[in-house]
């Protein structure tokens, strides 16, 4: 599965970001799992069973690359942590009880990460071991997202120390484990992982709700992920990339409002081989394709850097054609190289496994609508190709 061509079906290279809705039977299982009313067991059968459907469904679209939709995970931020958003079966080391948020949306709701309250800090649980369970049902290459050691950094108290546990040997722990979590998912099958930084975008907002978001973070949060990078060849970074959106749960956002050119010419200093970025829902997007032209990297430490633009938006119920797809892909080809032009979606299409899809109506109409999404971003990526002469 790991020998993968990322240009062959489609002339562009095409690849997801990674999660997709549950559907609304697995989203009550995860609810009575969390008051005790099925087992752990019982959990994992209806996991397995939306894991299935999942790539069976993924299959029948035309997409080179999959993904398990993220099925078994709690969320893109604590599969690695806890079994569920609600905290059930929480990693050593950590406490539910009054975390750091890590997001608060444009609809008021927030996300919050747990406490950390003593040290060493380990992964409960890596990509591989979900991945795992998800390759033999798959007759496509699979990519596997992972979450930024950026990210879990906010699990340390902002300000203060953890008693016997300083923040320096805190963060070698976090670069630590999220290369292992890297090297065990291409060890698992993976042809592709890119890492989530959904909070790069978010460190550039100064928001009195949410501190950390109002302390200058981002450069920490790029030098901490190329900490991970450095320790990749350049022949394995090609296949490691960076994924930034403004934020997608319940069909809201968490920092559309700032203005990409706050996070793109940082962001692309990490030394990641490819780039998802959220840009189907952008309002001034030919804006946004200089910035990446300007900055993308055709040396990053021996890596010519790829952008996948965002071509569809998981926000909107709203299909978009496969000659909107091209269009898009066609005006980004004037501000971006053709050789280092992809495409994807915007995020995740439900990068929380509780996720009602108001705009949407029920997860499980957001779930049908997300594959007619991807079957029209990879015929409108062709599209693009052909008329682009890329083959």
């Amino acid at each position: 599965m790991t020998d993968y061509n990322p240009r062959t079906a489609t002339g562009i290279p095409t690849q997801p970001v990674g999660s997709l809705p549950r559907p609304s039977w697995l989203q009550q299982a995860y609810a009575q799992y969390d008051a005790g009313e099925i087992t752990r067991d019982q959990l994992e059968a209806e996991q397995d069973k939306a894991v299935r459907e999942t790539i069976e469904r993924y299959e029948a679209t035309p997409a080179p690359i999959i993904s398990d939709g993220e099925q078994r995970w709690s969320s893109f931020a604590t599969y690695a942590l806890t079994d569920t958003l609600a905290g059930t079966g929480l990693a050593d080391h950590l406490a539910g009880d009054g975390g750091q948020y890590f997001a608060i949306f444009a609809d008021g709701h927030n996300r919050q990460l747990p406490r950390l309250t003593s040290g060493p800090f380990r992964y409960k649980t890596y990509a591989a071991d979900t991945l795992r369970k998800s390759i033999p049902l798959a007759h496509r290459p699979m990519k596997q997202a992972v979450i930024a050691p950026s990210m879990l950094a906010l699990l340390y108290p902002l300000d203060g120390e953890v008693p016997g546990y300083s923040r320096e040997a805190f963060e070698e722990d976090l670069v630590n484990e999220c290369e292992k979590d890297v090297r065990q998912a291409f060890a698992a099958g993976a042809a592709r992982v890119s890492i989530d930084f959904t909070e790069g975008r978010l460190a550039t907002r100064n928001d009195h709700r949410n501190p950390w978001t109002g302390r200058n973070m981002l450069p920490h949060f790029i030098e901490l992920n190329n900490r991970v990078f450095e320790r990749f060849s350049a022949d394995e970074r090609t296949r490691i990339g960076i994924h930034t959106c403004p934020g997608g749960d319940r069909d809201s956002v968490h920092s559309a409002d700032v203005p990409y050119s706050d996070l793109l010419p940082s962001m692309f200093q990490m030394n990641a081989g490819y780039f998802l970025i959220q840009l189907a829902s952008e309002r001034d997007k030919d804006r946004v394709y200089k910035l990446i032209g300007e900055n993308l990297r055709g040396d990053a430490d021996g890596v010519a850097q790829v952008a996948y633009v965002g071509v569809i938006n998981p926000l909107n119920p709203r299909v978009e054609s496969p000659e909107e797809v091209r269009d898009a892909l066609v005006r980004a080809a004037n501000f971006i190289s053709k050789e280092q032009l992809g495409s994807t979606d915007d995020c995740g299409f439900s990068p929380f496994s509780i996720d009602e899809k108001p705009s949407h109506g029920s997860p499980d109409f957001a779930r049908d609508t997300a594959f007619q999404k991807i079957t029209n971003r990879v015929e409108g990526t062709r599209l693009a190709a052909e008329k682009l002469g890329i083959s």
